[in-house]
């Protein structure tokens, strides 16, 4: 697995939201069913065929939302939120695997961050990206995503 820090340039986003405990994480791929079945209610999107999902994670509990990128926020759908994601420096990385191996991938990503100095903004967004490309091998188990935990700063 290839890990790097990238800078990603701010992003606009509309979409749907879920708050939760982490022993009720199965019930995430609902909420990208939910937010497939309400994409053309989203306005303003942009080309690029992804899934945006930006995630707050703390000790006991995420909030995680399914979002589209969009060029502008205007006009969001009852029961989503927008909101813009600032630039800002990602360590990154791609999942590709069973949903039993994303913990794994994440402690790979948390132990080359120590290893090289890297801490993660705790107040910033986590993002996972979910290409178009890869439905077909996502539908079938096999996760294929890009994985951005944000950088506070680089220890000396």
């Amino acid at each position: 697995m290839s890990i790097q820090v990238v800078e990603k340039e701010e992003m606009k986003v509309v979409g749907i939201s879920w708050n939760g405990t982490y022993s009720q994480i199965n019930t995430l791929p609902n909420l990208f069913k939910e937010m497939i079945n309400r994409l053309e209610e989203v306005f303003y999107q942009t080309k690029e065929p992804v899934l945006i999902a930006p995630f707050h994670s703390r000790e006991t509990e995420l909030t995680y939302y399914v979002t589209a990128p969009v060029e502008k926020i205007e006009e969001i759908p009852e029961g989503m939120v927008g909101f813009t994601i600032p630039s800002k420096n990602y360590v990154f990385a791609t999942h590709i695997g069973s949903q039993e191996e994303v913990e794994d991938t994440y402690k790979k990503i948390y132990s080359w961050m120590g290893e090289y100095g890297y801490e993660q903004d705790q107040n910033a967004l986590s993002i996972e990206v979910y290409k178009e490309e890869h439905d077909h091998l996502n539908a079938n188990g096999e996760l294929h995503f890009d994985i951005y935990l944000p950088v506070k700063t680089y220890k000396q």
